[in-house]
């Protein structure tokens, strides 16, 4: 088995430990997020868990965010919170109650990198309440702005590699940040073996994330 493979089925088995045996697997999303560490260019890459309970309270419904055993509310979670709000506006035919959960390995949702996520976290919590599921092999990075528009971000680069490593072939980034005069993405794909897309908006995202629309 290649090692990137490996890695990757760990990280799932390890998350799965803390997944409720009741939760079905159409309750459950594993959505992959691309981050950096300025100390390097290796770049991070990670499964985050997310999973809902579909309880009739409690009513609205409640997000929380599972560190090391540690329940944490909306104040702490920045851009996780923005992704979920915008979620459950984008899905109004859904009832909202319950509670969704994330929990992951290293991703640190009040760390310098956590905006860069949002935009992943939004499709993430959408598919999870419309019941579609993440296609493999592919990772989006970029804020969530107002009206659902993907946002810039940095070290666009090292998440490409980090993808790269664990077997992704598509890295979706947001638009106007291909050709950028701090990097070129498009050699670097070629090197890599990895499609890079621009991406203006989360519907976008969703679309070639899940192959359905929103």
């Amino acid at each position: 088995m290649p090692r990137h493979f490996a890695t990757i089925s760990l990280l799932i088995v390890i998350l799965l430990c803390g997944v409720p045996l009741s939760v079905s697997a159409d309750n459950a999303i594993e959505l992959p997020v691309l981050a950096a560490i300025r100390q390097n260019n290796l770049g991070v890459f990670e499964i985050l868990m997310m999973w809902w309970d579909k309880k009739p309270e409690p009513d609205p419904i409640q997000l929380q965010w599972l560190l090391a055993g540690v329940r944490l509310g909306n104040t702490h979670l920045g851009a996780m919170a923005q992704a979920f709000a915008y979620a459950v506006e984008r899905t109004p035919s859904v009832q909202h109650s319950g509670t969704v959960s994330v929990q992951g390995v290293a991703y640190q949702p009040i760390g310098s990198d956590g905006p860069s996520a949002g935009a992943a976290m939004a499709v993430g919590f959408i598919a999870l309440f419309k019941g579609d599921h993440i296609q493999r092999g592919i990772a989006l990075t970029g804020t969530i702005e107002p009206g659902g528009q993907i946002g810039p971000v940095g070290s666009i680069p090292d998440k490409i590699r980090a993808a790269a490593r664990e077997g992704y072939r598509t890295v979706l980034v947001p638009n106007g940040q291909i050709h950028d005069p701090r990097w070129n993405l498009i050699e670097l794909g070629f090197q890599l073996n990895v499609a890079v897309k621009e991406v203006e908006t989360v519907d976008e995202a969703y679309l070639l994330m899940t192959g359905q629309r929103i």
